[in-house]
């Protein structure tokens, strides 16, 4: 043990008398290790991101969503005025609930209206009827007043819970509660305010198909009693009448295991009574989560093996300079040996002294690597408000980074194999060394 740390205390003296030299030396395995940590964390952050919008979603959830079919669309370009007519039909519903009955919900939803409007401002509408329990299965929050209740959809009555980004629209200086909006010319009072949902972009957007801040929830019941099925809309000189009696279907399954079980029963009960399923299709978030996770290991992957030619060129240089060490220090060698150290003094001397290195490129590495990911963590978001750069950013720009113990662990331990692998050639080459030749060395 003394032999060791004398080792290490001779090492670190010569690794002081030629200090440039090995900090450049050393920063391959910085740069490598600092790359490692930052990319993995980068590839986390974005991995859990993508994972935790999949699981907004509802990870027990079946999305049964109606869609125009292919007939049914545009062709060309040309304006005209059509009836479409497509999707989940109550009666489908109701086959749904009588061949699954053991879901734990199943809960409609029913897109109405052609704007919502308040005053001159007005949008295209995001109105839908729901049932009390869409907030449960959904994952809605609350953030002020209440949800839609049993005695709203028993007096069909007229009110509306409102998205975070229409209350920021509509309500900017007021409190949207007591206060009222239309869905066309049908008065709703506002009774609450959805907590903000972030499926405004990324991967649960490109699910749902539309910012959920948007939306504008009414009972179900009312939605049929005062809307009908029918939607107007006109869009690019176009004008488009559609009819469909639900928009969307939540089932939700008991467990997670049995979520893709009850995915396939419902797909043969639903192709039964749309051939094809031309004019529906079905979201399993769940399915989708299993794939994320599986992309989201072979990005580490890679990103892990880009970072890692960083710590092979490291261990390269270390090597290079190495070797350059043993030309420099024959005569020295040659003194030890004279004076009684052994080939294996010699080669454990030189492993010592690149174990020190990259050991303490490692460390220099791990910090550099935590805090470059703490750094753009914090700081990407900001971009879009920093002085003259600021406009060339996106506002909801954003560089989630997570940063794993793993990461740190394994960068840290191979950049420390690394030197000690690189070392053992020219700890070698020193060790086999001739006394005699190495004295008479200039």
């Amino acid at each position: 043990m003394a032999f060791i740390i004398e080792m290490i205390k001779l090492g670190l003296a010569n690794l002081r008398r030629h200090l440039l030299r090995s900090i450049l030396t050393a920063l391959g395995i910085i740069l490598g290790v600092s790359a490692v940590i930052a990319m993995v964390s980068i590839g986390e952050g974005s991995k859990r991101e993508a994972l935790a919008q999949l699981e907004r979603l509802g990870a027990k959830n079946i999305i049964v969503r109606s869609q125009p079919p292919p007939q049914g669309q545009q062709q060309g370009g040309q304006q005209r005025s059509f009836m479409l007519r497509y999707g989940v039909t109550r009666q489908t519903l109701a086959v749904l609930r009588e061949s699954l009955p053991g879901l734990t919900h199943i809960v409609p939803v029913k897109a109405v209206g052609s704007q919502v409007l308040r005053g001159d401002k007005r949008q295209t509408s995001q109105a839908f009827g729901v049932t009390p329990e869409l907030a449960e299965v959904a994952n809605l929050r609350v953030e002020r007043g209440r949800y839609l209740t049993r005695q709203d959809l028993e007096e069909q009555a007229m009110v509306a819970v409102i998205g975070h980004e229409v209350a920021r629209q509509y309500f900017p200086f007021e409190d949207p509660i007591g206060e009222t909006i239309r869905i066309d010319q049908k008065v709703m009072r506002v009774v609450g305010v959805l907590a903000p949902v972030g499926l405004s972009g990324g991967a649960g957007a490109a699910l749902i198909g539309r910012d959920l801040n948007l939306d504008v929830h009414i009972p179900l019941t009312t939605a049929n009693s005062v809307f009908g099925d029918r939607i107007f809309r006109s869009e690019s000189g176009s004008r488009q009448a559609s009819e469909v009696e639900i928009t969307e279907i939540y089932l939700v399954a008991p467990t997670r295991e049995e979520v893709m079980t009850y995915a396939e029963l419902a797909r043969r009960v639903l192709s039964v009574r749309h051939p094809e399923m031309r004019d529906i299709s079905m979201i399993v978030p769940y399915e989708l989560l299993e794939s994320a996770r599986k992309s989201a290991l072979t990005w580490n992957l890679v990103l892990g093996f880009i970072a890692g030619i960083s710590l092979l060129v490291g261990g390269i240089g270390i090597m290079n300079i190495m070797l350059a060490s043993v030309t420099e220090r024959t005569r020295e060698i040659g003194i030890r040996r004279a004076l009684g150290a052994t080939r294996k003094h010699i080669t454990w001397q030189f492993l010592i002294e690149t174990g020190v290195l990259s050991a303490i490129g490692g460390v220099i590495g791990v910090a550099l690597g935590v805090g470059g990911s703490l750094l753009l963590g914090w700081g990407v978001p900001r971009l879009p408000r920093a002085p003259l750069i600021g406009k060339y950013f996106d506002a909801n720009i954003a560089m989630p980074t997570q940063i794993t113990t793993w990461s740190i662990a394994l960068a840290f331990v191979v950049a420390a194999a690394t030197g000690l692998i690189f070392g053992i050639y020219p700890a070698l080459k020193a060790a086999k060394q001739d006394p005699i030749v190495a004295l008479r060395h200039d």
